[in-house]
């Protein structure tokens, strides 16, 4: 029978009673005749209390013991939710991440996914079983368990789903699809009925809640279809992207559409003078992953470094603080109090009048914009945090909403 890969959020297990939903949703899939392999998150907001725990006991955590800390809650949603199939009828087999065959590389809490030996997998598939992956963890070529950081079961479900020759890859959470914003702050922001695999990566980067970055590299790297549903929606039919989104190859949009507007409230923003060499062994010391790294030379070796940082995976931000000051004094600096707004749509830098037109709206408003930055796919600007969702709602209005047209 032909694979389905099926993920599911914190907040779709996030108790005994959608637990037995997403057991009985499992068992409808099979029905329809397929087998089905499932990824799921820690119930609820598990992870984020066992890392506020562990901020309890240390304020600066081991990255270590965090990944065997966090690591836990995932394995007890597999477990519980196995069992609801079982009770439903079903044949269900748990299994961690490093049981799967998930091997990462040797970071702990922002691990990468280096390889997939699903062997253990498919031989329960062979079965006829329902296999029940933890997501977001893995384990090194070291053996050591690993996490993979914010959407890491995301980044789990389509890894598997490349390794197992999947039909797709169904990333099942509580809305139906990615939203041109997040609906939270814009009420306005309506579903994308498709994206493609570089704007759904932009979106991921620029901090909308959606798929993870890496899920979609996984995906674009072997042409899996993703679609993005609610729990509670029925099972795809023959036109997925009517009632969520569909991540795929090509989006049918005309260049220079802007798609969805991205925010991310917390960053910090790292500057050093100088040779920056110094500063970047200290960071790959510390593992610290940037977002976005600038160097600016004028003929006399290098004049600076800017690096972007979000916080939230900046677990030891002290110890960081503590080791720039000594090793560098007022040489370096480290700013906060800074957001990210993003807009993103294939071909919207071909000519500057997406940027002009965005820096003119924060001008109007009287947000100063701290820095920009481009991709093929994106603008981002740094703003003052406390501006962060007026400028979202006022990009959706000018971009989205107002219908404005494409860069020629």
């Amino acid at each position: 029978m032909p694979i389905v890969v099926q993920k599911y959020g914190g907040s779709s297990v996030a108790d005994v009673d959608r637990i037995r939903q997403v057991a009985a949703r499992i068992m409808r899939t099979r029905a329809a005749g397929y087998d089905v392999a499932v990824v799921v998150s820690a119930m609820g907001d598990t992870t984020d209390e066992l890392l506020s725990l562990a901020k309890r006991v240390s304020a600066n955590p081991d990255r270590r013991e965090l990944d065997m800390l966090l690591s836990a809650g995932e394995r007890i949603s597999m477990a519980l939710l196995s069992i609801a199939i079982r009770e439903l009828g079903g044949d269900a087999i748990s299994f961690t991440g490093s049981q799967s065959g998930i091997i990462t590389n040797d970071r702990h809490v922002d691990a990468r996914i280096i390889e997939v030996r699903p062997f253990r997998v498919q031989d329960e598939l062979e079965r006829g079983r329902v296999v029940v992956i933890a997501g977001y963890q893995g384990v090194s070529y070291r053996r050591e368990v690993t996490t993979l950081g914010r959407g890491g079961s995301d980044t789990t479900a389509v890894a598997m789903a490349a390794a197992l020759g999947a039909e797709y890859c169904e990333i099942c959470s509580d809305v139906d699809g990615v939203y041109t914003a997040d609906p939270r702050v814009v009420p306005t922001a309506r579903r994308i009925g498709t994206l493609s695999y570089e704007e759904t990566q932009e979106l991921a980067e620029a901090g909308a809640r959606v798929l993870s970055a890496q899920a979609i590299e996984f995906a674009k790297e072997r042409g899996i279809a993703i679609y993005a549903r609610a729990t509670t929606s029925a099972l795809p039919g023959a036109d997925p992207s009517s009632d969520g989104t569909v991540v795929r190859r090509h989006a049918p949009r005309i260049p220079g559409t802007v798609a969805g507007v991205a925010s991310e409230r917390d960053v910090l923003v790292l500057q050093s003078p100088g040779d920056p060499d110094a500063l970047l062994e200290l960071l790959d010391g510390r593992h610290v992953s940037g977002k976005q790294l600038h160097l600016a030379s004028f003929g006399h070796g290098c004049d600076g470094l800017t690096l972007i940082v979000s916080r939230e995976n900046l677990h030891d931000e002290g110890r960081l603080r503590e080791e720039l000051g000594r090793r560098f004094g007022s040489g370096a600096s480290l700013t906060d109090g800074l957001g990210a707004v993003s807009v993103i749509g294939a071909g919207i830098n071909a000519s500057y009048v997406t940027s002009r037109r965005g820096l003119a709206f924060l001008g109007q408003e009287g947000i100063t914009a701290a820095g920009m930055a481009t991709s093929s796919f994106r603008i981002t600007w740094l703003i003052p945090s406390r501006h962060l969702d007026d400028a979202v709602r006022g990009l959706h209005r000018a971009f989205i909403e107002g219908g404005a047209p494409p860069v020629p």
